[in-house]
């Protein structure tokens, strides 16, 4: 029994279809992420044609993962920078009360 709200999609991966309930309105962004597993899947296979299917998932998987660690780190970094931004901008306008 589904859930309120909830819709049933089916997406095909690696020949397999897989039903996944999903939020009312998240059925577009399932289906994008789907299209975007399948993309990947297939730049690894072409990168090494010898994997198959658990392998392949894992290794496909693996990449999706150090990319998303990058794109971490590269937010943590632009986070760092513009509080450093700000803190300084705080500090000028501090400066500036201070001298009226």
């Amino acid at each position: 029994m589904s859930g309120e709200g909830e819709t049933l999609t089916v997406v095909s991966i690696l020949g397999r279809d897989y039903s996944i309930k999903a939020p009312a309105g998240q059925a577009p962004a399932l289906l994008a992420s789907a299209q975007l597993l399948k993309g990947l899947l297939a730049e690894t296979k072409a990168k090494s044609p010898a994997l198959l299917g658990d392998k392949l998932l894992v290794m496909t998987a693996l990449q999706l993962c150090a990319q998303h660690l990058e794109l971490q780190q590269q937010h943590q970094r632009d986070i760092q920078g513009l509080e450093a931004h700000v803190g300084a901008r705080l500090a000028d306008i501090v400066s500036l009360i201070r001298q009226t």
